[in-house]
């Protein structure tokens, strides 16, 4: 008895973490494991130092990734329709600080992730992490 009153602590400790909520399920994408680097400090990535500004990033993910300097933070979603299967119009182009899916013309937020007007998916969002001029994004 007393062991176990030993280990009440640890347990509640161990089931109180979570994930923040992130959440990355979508049926029509499927998820690639991925890891890359951005050092702003380069010609390619320097327009992310300023806020509202975007770069599409090929190679990666279901369609590349775009990724978008909040003013706060970074973003980094899917280029690939989230309420489309993949086929040749699925990959998403950027307009401001929205992108637009061919497929079905929908446009949908950087800052957010969200349709405009709504869908049944928002976009299929990835993990940022800020490293002083290096971005680090990852699924």
């Amino acid at each position: 008895m007393n062991k176990f009153i030993l280990l009440l602590p640890f347990l509640s400790i161990f089931f109180s973490c979570s994930d923040n909520g992130f959440t990355n399920k979508n049926p029509y994408l499927p998820n690639y494991t991925f890891t890359i680097d951005l050092n702003m400090n380069l010609p390619a990535y320097s327009s992310l130092q300023y806020p509202s500004n975007a770069i599409y990033y090929s190679g990666v993910g279901a369609k590349g990734i775009f990724v978008f300097n909040t003013g706060s933070g970074y973003n980094a979603f899917d280029a690939a329709c989230p309420n489309q299967a993949l086929s040749s119009c699925s990959t998403m182009t950027l307009k401001g600080i929205n992108i637009v899916c061919a497929c079905d013309s929908k446009e949908y937020s950087l800052f957010t992730g969200q349709a405009q007007g709504g869908a049944q998916y928002p976009l299929k969002q990835y993990r940022v992490e800020v490293n002083g001029k290096l971005l680090r994004v990852y699924n």
